[in-house]
Order: C-alpha cells, then sequence, then structure tokens
C-alpha cells in the first residue's frame, strides 16, 4: 500500500523540493467541454478540429463556464498548514485531509529557503529581502523539533493524539485531496498565480499549471492570455 505522503508518479516539487501537488486522476477532455456546449443539438464529436478549438475561446472569452465544469481534477497536495488554510477558502473544491488524531507518522515542517520582509504599505504581502537570515531559519528549525519532542512527550505520556497534536506550528506539512471542476479551477488560478497571492500558493498555481497544459493545452492558451491582456 502506498503512503498518503508519497506523491502520485504525476507530480511538481514545490518550495525547494519540501512540497508537491500531484495528478491523481482526471474526468473529461476538451472534447467534453464543447460537446456540453453543444448538447441542446444532440451533437457529440470524439475529436477536436478548429471549429471546436474557436468554441473554447468563445465560451472562455464571454464567461459561458457550465461546459467547463464537466471536467474535473483530483490532486493530492503536500504543503505547510498556512497554505492549506489558504487553500481551503476555496469553497468550490472538496478536500479530504490525513488526520493527526489517527496518525503521528511522517510528520515534517516547512522552513523557507529565503526568509522575506512584511511590505512597508500592503499588509497582507511580503518585499524580497537581502539580509543574513541564517541564523533565523535555524532557529526555526530548533522550534520545529522542540514541537516535535514535546508532542512525542505527550504521547509517550498517555495524551491522546487529538490534543496532543495542538503543539505542533503552521508550518507542519500537511498532505490532503482536492477535487474540482476546471471552472473553479481556472477561478483559484487567477486568483493565487497572482503577484497579490503569497509566494508559496503561487508556487502551487503555477504547478497545477504546468500538470494540466499537456491536458487541455487550448483552454489555459485562452485562459492565460485573457489573464495577461486583463492584469495590463
Amino acid at each position: 500500500m502506498k503512503n498518503v505522503n508519497d506523491p502520485p508518479d504525476n507530480h511538481v516539487r514545490v518550495l525547494g523540493g519540501q512540497g508537491w501537488v500531484g495528478l491523481v486522476g482526471h474526468l473529461g477532455t476538451e472534447a467534453t467541454i464543447v460537446n456540453a456546449a453543444r448538447v441542446s443539438f444532440g451533437r457529440m464529436k470524439e475529436e477536436m478540429d478548429e471549429r471546436d478549438i474557436v468554441l473554447l475561446d468563445y465560451l472562455i472569452e464571454n464567461r459561458h463556464t457550465s461546459p467547463l465544469e464537466h471536467v474535473v481534477f483530483t490532486f493530492s497536495v503536500h504543503c505547510p498548514l498556512f497554505v492549506r488554510g489558504q487553500w481551503h477558502r476555496h469553497r468550490t473544491w472538496s478536500y479530504n485531509e490525513i488526520s493527526r488524531r489517527y496518525t503521528e507518522v511522517d510528520l515534517e515542517f516547512y522552513t523557507p529557503g529565503k526568509l522575506r520582509k512584511q511590505a512597508a504599505v500592503n499588509r497582507q504581502a511580503s518585499v524580497e529581502s537581502d539580509f543574513d537570515d541564517r541564523d533565523l531559519r535555524e532557529r526555526m528549525c530548533n522550534h520545529n523539533k522542540e514541537c516535535l519532542a514535546l508532542y512525542n512527550r505527550l504521547l509517550e505520556s498517555g495524551v491522546c493524539r487529538e490534543q496532543a497534536r495542538g503543539v505542533l506550528p503552521q508550518n507542519m506539512m500537511v498532505t490532503f485531496w482536492g477535487t474540482v471542476d476546471l471552472n473553479n479551477l481556472l477561478h483559484f488560478l487567477d486568483l493565487r498565480d497572482s503577484e497579490h497571492a503569497q509566494w508559496e500558493i503561487r508556487e502551487y498555481a503555477k504547478a497545477i499549471k504546468q500538470l494540466l497544459r499537456p491536458l487541455v493545452p487550448n483552454v489555459f492558451k485562452t485562459f492565460e492570455e485573457r489573464v495577461c491582456r486583463l492584469r495590463k
């Protein structure tokens, strides 16, 4: 049996290799989208042609989104708790997650490869920094070890997992499955692959694009052209 903390075969590493997102499976193709758009005419096609690509462009450009909802993707995501918290704000996804009520194995913690500074104006944003952060990052690593040691001591003393997990920090890595239709996924990517998004979750959004671009290339071509145009 495969460990849930192992990525699927089709995955992309992020956060300097500490995290990943993988494609577990999917339902539908670009042909599914155009068939759904033409269902009222009672027509079905198995392969895409130029007219179908034009139709895809029209649907995305004009926000006729319901045909995109017939294509569905399931991802396995390994990320810090604070990224999971941002991700779960997208309530159009369906989620299932590994629970520390049931297991204490394979605990990992995210340590940034580089610390950023708080933005002076935007309280929600950070900016790149050039200060020597080696000591601070080492302190973060030591703090993680101390939290893990306390967690293990609580368990060894007979404390239940559901209470002991309360000492684990926000940068603990978690693994969850997320399922979403293509329309809502594009909305997620529009928000999360943006200069306004936190760097860590943006890395996951970029990785999802890398995974799915070969599967729905025409959709992503039109989507990314539209996003680029609107952000100018």
